[in-house]
């Protein structure tokens, strides 16, 4: 059947054409958890000391598991951040996210006053997960070979990767973009560098981005063990995560969550706002060739594009929180990859601190960043000035060869 159609009598909207300018992305508020501290003084003051936040655990029993060590919370609680009954019924990884990105709007002065002013639609949250609800995953097996027990109804809703940032959101009310990226290790860079495209579109004006996992858990360390990934320095375990030291021979896993506020800058003034840093910009890349072993050329390939795409010299980048897992191959191919874009550049500082931190899945670019971040805003010397930080570059590779690399600076006048 056919039906005209009639175009209804209402007035005609004109939009404004967008300006070619460029929205500009800054850090307003940070937020994490780690073995090495929950509030990023405290975080950034053990880096400074170089502390490191691995031990024998101690939450389970190790004696039947190849590896006894790991950076794991002694003494974390989510308690004054998240409610008693999604405590009992969250797993780890989303009890650490929403703790972090709590502290993170509570750093940038996002109070709940302050929440209840903000356009909510053009607020988002994109905090990923590496390996999601182990302990969720595990209990519910172990429910399953109990005929007699029913499993916990709750168990397929909090095991998902994405119930994180679903909890927060529905907590904050915020109706912007929300959704999770998957990418291993590397999933903390991909999230904030998806957070910052929002607000660069102009789809959104301020993000909750980075990454939370709760990898020290017995499906965990089994796991890594079983490829031949892990440490077996369980004697040692302060000195087990090495990065470039010549008798490394794994990663150690390790438990948190790092967040960051992302906000469009001229929103965060009118605000008000403390900015840390700028985001100039980030690129990923795959290497479409090993299921383990990571290839020089993708890694290069995606600073290359990193750096274009921020409009930003290679000579200026003069630090660098490399992903530096502590691996023979990885910490080795990195560098070289590091080698090729970067020269002999003598003004170049390359760090990692997963020395300290452990490797904290996909919460490790977002923690790595933060770090970065503090850096960036050290001050030192009697005169108590900054250091001469111009670019800093935070990379992050993964199993798979998934790629993924993101730039900040000090804030720069227009």
């Amino acid at each position: 059947m056919a039906v005209s159609l009639q175009t209804a009598n209402k007035p005609v909207i004109h939009q404004e054409k967008p300006t070619n300018k460029r929205r500009r992305v800054v850090v307003t508020g940070i937020g994490l958890v780690t073995a090495l501290g929950e509030d990023p003084d405290v975080f950034y003051n053990n880096v400074l000391q170089g502390i490191s936040g691995i031990t024998e655990i101690e939450k389970f029993d190790t004696s039947q598991l190849p590896s006894k060590i790991g950076a794991e919370l002694k003494s974390f609680s989510p308690e004054g951040f998240v409610s008693s009954k999604l405590a009992m019924r969250a797993d780890n990884f989303m009890l650490y996210l929403i703790t972090a990105g709590k502290k993170a709007l509570a750093d940038g002065g996002i109070s709940d006053e302050v929440n209840g002013q903000l356009d909510k639609t053009r607020c988002g949250i994109i905090v990923g997960s590496a390996m999601g609800g182990l302990r969720i995953f595990y209990e519910w097996f172990e429910n399953m070979l109990i005929l007699s027990r029913r499993p916990n109804p709750f168990s397929v809703p909090m095991a998902g990767n994405n119930m994180g940032c679903a909890a927060l959101a529905i907590e904050l009310g915020w109706m912007g973009p929300n959704y999770i990226i998957n990418a291993g290790c590397a999933t903390s860079n991909h999230c904030i560098l998806s957070a910052a495209g929002h607000i660069i579109d102009g789809i959104t004006d301020m993000m909750l981005c980075g990454g939370s996992d709760a990898g020290v858990h017995p499906i965990g360390l089994a796991g890594f063990a079983s490829c031949k990934a892990l440490s077996k320095r369980d004697c040692d375990p302060t000195k087990a995560s090495c990065p470039w030291d010549t008798n490394r021979d794994g990663i150690v896993l390790g438990d948190g969550a790092g967040v960051l506020l992302l906000e469009e800058l001229e929103h965060a003034k009118r605000r008000g706002a403390r900015i840390y840093a700028e985001f100039l910009g980030g690129s990923s890349s795959a290497d479409a060739y090993h299921l383990t072993r990571p290839h020089p050329d993708g890694i290069v390939r995606c600073i290359e594009k990193a750096l274009a795409k921020a409009g930003v010299a290679r000579e200026d980048v003069n630090y660098i929180n490399a992903h530096a897992p502590s691996t023979q191959v990885g910490d080795l191919i990195e560098f070289a990859a590091l080698v090729r874009c970067f020269g002999n550049n003598m003004e170049l500082k390359i760090n990692s601190t997963k020395s300290m931190t452990g490797h904290l899945a996909g919460a490790t670019g977002a923690v790595d960043a933060i770090a970065t971040i503090k850096d960036m805003n050290l001050l030192v010397g009697s005169k108590k000035e900054r250091l001469n930080i111009k670019v800093a570059l935070s990379n992050s590779f993964t199993l798979g060869g998934q790629n993924s690399s993101i730039l900040f600076a000090p804030l720069q006048s227009e």
